[in-house]
């Protein structure tokens, strides 16, 4: 977002069931590749916070990147939804082609194979993000089209009956 906004939040929150299909990726991905590791970069997240985000994007094209709270919290607001990347042994970041919340066509994943031969992404960003999505599919979790970091535990409409929104 280029803005911080989370100044006093140093922990990840998630439902319960969301945490466990976290750990159960952890888990897959540690059977496969030792050294590896997810980090959790974004998890629930309070209404007001999604109103600030909407506010940094609304009226440029990267709204579309952003739920708009006025038409109902989003899976981050129920705890329902993740942001995770790849890390090494040292905890640093592997290659995904771009950063989280890269706000573009380089961060979908419906076209990953053309980013690599137009030269946008590269082939290890590629293998990473493919690695990072079947692990986080076999836990249960379900990828969305336009970022490559972002992972939901059930619809949007699932939530809305099921759950309630955080806020503070």
């Amino acid at each position: 977002m280029g803005v911080v906004l989370y100044d006093d939040l140093h922990k990840a929150f998630l439902l319960p069931e969301m945490a466990e299909r976290v750990v159960q990726a952890q888990a897959l991905l540690k059977a496969e590749r030792p050294e590896l590791s997810l980090m959790i970069l974004d998890a629930a997240r309070p209404i007001s916070i999604q109103r600030r985000m909407f506010h940094v994007v609304a009226g440029t094209p990267r709204n579309i990147y952003v739920s708009n709270p006025k038409h109902g919290p989003g899976l981050h607001n129920y705890g329902a939804a993740v942001d995770v990347t790849l890390v090494d042994s040292l905890g640093r970041r592997l290659d995904m082609g771009t950063d989280v919340d890269h706000f573009g066509s380089k961060a979908h994943t419906d076209r990953e194979a053309q980013l690599v031969r137009e030269g946008k992404i590269s082939q290890e960003a590629y293998e990473n993000r493919l690695l990072l999505r079947r692990v986080m599919r076999e836990a249960g979790l379900k990828p969305i089209r336009s970022e490559w970091w972002h992972f939901n535990l059930m619809s949007r409409e699932q939530a809305h009956r099921r759950l309630k929104p955080i806020d503070w």
